[in-house]
């Protein structure tokens, strides 16, 4: 199966988005912190997100993205990841240029997948209690963090 890593990602900064969605615009650099991301894939990723329509952002001080619907009406499948199951990418030929043996049970498990994806939203994921007790830890150690930096003495050279 292929689920791609920039499908993965999309998904989970922009779960991250949702869930801190009324602190206004987020940075990518906090997604990054949170998310263990790098800053320039999230910046290539929020590119394509941002001309889907899927993200907004807002620049300046204070500025980063924020979901453009939502997390109620933004499906994951929204994220447009490429689902095939199959090893011949549906093409049907598997198997010496030819369909083979099992191409219609990874062609309908894709469907259903396919289906599952486009059936669950942003706030469906975000509601599960896996999801949350995520979201507060790694909350928690963004703000220790934070905390540690500022009781770091400060260097004057």
């Amino acid at each position: 199966m292929r689920l791609t890593t920039k499908g993965r990602y999309a998904v989970t900064a922009m779960l991250d988005l949702a869930i801190h969605n009324d602190r206004g615009p987020i940075s990518l650099a906090d997604i990054s912190k949170r998310q263990g991301i790098s800053l320039s894939y999230l910046e290539q990723l929020f590119a394509r997100l941002r001309k889907r329509g899927l993200v907004v952002s807002t620049r300046g001080p204070g500025g980063g993205y924020t979901l453009s619907r939502p997390a109620s009406d933004t499906p994951i499948s929204a994220v447009d990841e490429k689902v095939d199951t199959t090893r011949c990418g549906g093409a049907a030929d598997c198997q010496n240029n030819q369909r083979c043996l099992t191409h219609d049970l990874w062609t309908d498990l894709s469907d259903q997948i396919r289906q599952f994806l486009t059936n669950i939203t942003l706030a469906d994921v975000m509601a599960r209690n896996g999801v949350q007790e995520v979201a507060a830890r790694q909350e928690r150690a963004t703000t220790q963090r934070v905390v540690m930096r500022r009781a770091e003495p400060s260097r004057v050279e």
